[in-house]
Order: structure tokens, then sequence, then C-alpha cells
């Protein structure tokens, strides 16, 4: 199995400013020469965490899914990150997943923050996702998803990594790591979370610290408050070894949503 090889891009976010945004994502993107085969990028990148959809949501063949589409084709790596969509005359945080060759697949975020009205102006999503590539199984999530172990859960082992794109607020950045690593421990994969930095057109802060955690629960990269752009190398070999030297997996309850 191939090594995997993943960038986040933890960035400062324009208040709906799509143009700045796309540009700037662009910027960070050429400057660091990427290599690498999955780029994340944070929660609503282009417009920030905004209960406006009005005044910015697209639809699925709007600017950003253009843009997104061209960067993988360039790059020649999948890319995701999520954005308000308009569809059917409703509202979604959405996911965009696109592969180099223009496919494109979405997650609908399942869990919407109710403390900031999120449940008020979107609609729920109802399915998971997962991505295959290079032979990784991989589960993208959004944000506030991550408080809730369930939705998450990797029941029968069914991803490899769990990717978790945010704008999550400084004030509960201990929540943040807390729950990056116990989502990693109990699930036995890897989880990849990606924040924004810097402060939304609501005056809330971010402070970052976009991580990445091994299956054991080792932290394998933090960042900072700043932005930065950080391509880390996972071992598909080293998670089946633990996993097969330490099978807790195979214990675990089942049962269904409802």
């Amino acid at each position: 199995m191939n090594a995997l090889k993943i960038t986040l891009i933890q960035s400062e976010i324009s208040w709906h400013n799509r143009s700045e945004n796309l540009n700037h994502i662009e910027s960070l993107i050429k400057k660091n020469n990427l290599q690498t085969d999955l780029i994340v990028l944070p929660e609503m990148f282009n417009t920030g965490f905004t209960m406006n959809p009005t005044e910015v949501s697209e639809e699925m063949d709007g600017v950003t899914v253009d843009f997104l589409i061209r960067i993988a084709r360039e790059t020649q790596a999948d890319i995701t990150g999520s954005i308000a969509v308009n569809e059917n005359g409703k509202y979604y945080n959405r996911l965009i997943w696109i592969k180099p060759d223009g496919e494109i697949l979405t997650y609908d975020k399942r869990h919407l923050f109710r403390m900031g009205g999120e449940d008020k102006v979107y609609t729920q999503g109802g399915s998971l996702l997962t991505v295959d590539l290079k032979g990784w199984r991989i589960r993208p999530f959004i944000c506030y998803d991550l408080r809730f172990p369930v939705w998450s859960r990797n029941s029968g082992i069914e991803y490899d990594l769990a990717v978790f794109t945010a704008n999550w607020p400084a004030a509960r950045d201990l929540h943040w790591d807390i729950l990056l690593r116990a989502r990693a421990i109990e699930n036995q994969c890897y989880v990849a979370g990606v924040n924004r930095t810097g402060r939304d057109g609501n005056g809330v802060n971010y402070n970052g610290r976009s991580s990445v955690i091994d299956y054991y629960g080792k932290t394998l990269f933090q960042g900072e408050a700043d932005e930065c752009v950080h391509t880390i190398t996972l071992s598909h070999s080293e998670l089946i070894g633990y996993r097969e030297s330490f099978p807790a997996w195979m214990d675990s309850d089942r049962f269904e949503l409802i």
C-alpha cells in the first residue's frame, strides 16, 4: 500500500470576499509548489462561516467548484473543503471533494451548529462519504461533527483517515485538541483537522492549531495561530500493523443510527 501525502492549508479568510479568498488560496498553493496527494482547506474557505447564505452561496456549477476543479487538475491532487451551496431552494454547508480528473464528490454537514443558528439556515445532511485515494479509504466531516462520536464511528474499520474541515473558534481550542485525539484513538485511524486563523466578520477569533494525529493518539503535526501550509506523509503499513497488534475494533458494539 502506498504512503499518502496530505497537505493542510490553514488560511485566513476574508469575510464574504470570494474572489480574494480563492486568489489567496491559489497563491499559497503556488508559493509552496505542492507535491501531494490531497489538499485540505478549512470550512467555508471561500466566505468564512456565515449565516447569510442568501448573500454568498453558490450552485454546484459556480465559481468555487470550477476553481477547485482547475486546482485539482493543475496539481494532480485531490482537493477538498466546504462551501455554502444553494440547491433546489435549500442551503447546505457542503464539503466538495474534487479529483484530478474532475470527478466531484460531496458530503453535507450532518451536525449543524445550533449555538450559531446554523440549524435555522442550512439543511442537515444524512449520508456519510468515503473516498478512495491510492487505496486509502478517507472519510470527511465538517467542524461540529467532531463532537459526535457515533456519526464518525469507524465500525468494522471502514476508513483509514478521517478529515475534519473546520472554522473552530479559539475559545474552544482545548476541545479541538482533545476531540481530534479521541476520534483517532477510538477509531484506530489517522485524523487530520484543518482550521482557519484570524478573525471573522462576527468578531470570532480563530487560532489555527490544524493537526494530524495518528492511530495511537500521537500528534504528528500541529500548527500555531498563523497561516501555514504543511505537507505530511502517512504510512498505511504502520496503521495496519497497529490494528493487527491491538485489534480493539473487533470488540466494538454494533448499532445503527435511527
